[in-house]
């Protein structure tokens, strides 16, 4: 019984049926939103919702009858549990921000989706190199809102007046936002502000931003080679498996071939004389 049902869970059509109910769920969701649907198809939106749940926390039901104990050991599962879980805390909670968490469950799709599953897979696996390039960017961000506190604080108090209005304002230069006028703004009093800005957004955007790229395109191979190695490594097995059934086999037969050959030939019957 465990084996079938391990397989119903891995079978195609069962996938894309989860895949459906989290999309259908996330549109209703979505309809909830909109209070001239809600007042007319309020309860039909409500009950899809709950048919939704109730399908999600049978499916993780049967994964921990199947799996047992090795179902806590998978962090996909866990994100499944929690995710389920907070939903049903949303159905049973009158506080609105309960009830907004159950939007929650079309992340579900992170763990049903294998595609998604890779990504962020390799996007965890990239954060301990993300880590140090986060420290070289705050690094980067300190020095530049030290140097344009003391060198632009004066004449652009509200853009560069203290250390947090200067690391704000460059942030919002990195990320492209209106920097254009907030540079001609430095610049009515200083004309050489270009160059700060400039190289600024040269060290910000083109390096080390671009350094993050690399680093979650390198996870992401690495993801992808392990994937490729996994499956190349059942196939062998199965393989292996295979060959060593057809050696026993053809063993068997050769056994009975030798039994066959052993055995004395029957002899018949003499015909009686006739008296």
């Amino acid at each position: 019984m465990r084996e079938r049902t391990r397989a119903f869970l891995a079978h195609p059509v069962f996938q894309r049926f989860v895949i459906g109910v989290i999309l259908v769920n996330a549109g209703t969701l979505g309809l909830e939103t909109f209070p001239a649907v809600v007042e007319r198809y309020g309860t039909v939106l409500t009950v899809i919702d709950h048919i939704a749940l109730y399908i999600f926390a049978a499916e993780l039901i049967a994964k921990l009858y199947v799996d047992r104990a090795a179902f806590w050991r998978d962090p996909w599962n866990l994100f499944d549990t929690v995710i389920v879980a907070v939903a049903f805390a949303s159905t049973t909670g009158g506080l609105s921000v309960l009830r907004a968490l159950r939007i929650l469950r079309v992340l579900r799709l992170l763990s049903v989706v294998p595609s998604l599953r890779r990504v962020v897979s390799a996007l965890l696996r990239a954060m301990p190199g993300m880590s140090s390039i986060v420290v070289l960017l705050s690094l980067v961000l300190y020095v530049a809102a030290v140097m344009a506190t003391k060198l632009y604080g004066q004449s652009a108090p509200n853009r560069f007046g203290s250390l947090p209005t200067s690391l704000f304002t460059l942030y919002q230069t990195m990320t492209g936002d209106d920097w254009g006028n907030i540079a001609r703004e430095v610049m009515d009093r200083h004309p050489t502000a270009w160059i700060f800005f400039t190289i600024f957004i040269l060290v910000c955007t083109f390096v080390v931003l671009n350094l993050f790229l690399a680093v979650v395109v390198s996870a992401m191979d690495e993801e992808s080679a392990e994937e490729r190695a996994a499956i190349e490594d059942t196939t062998a097995q199965q393989s292996q498996r295979i060959l060593d059934e057809l050696v026993e086999l053809r063993k068997e037969i050769a056994e009975l071939r030798g039994q066959v050959g052993a055995q004395p030939p029957k002899q018949g019957r003499r015909p009686s004389r006739a008296r």
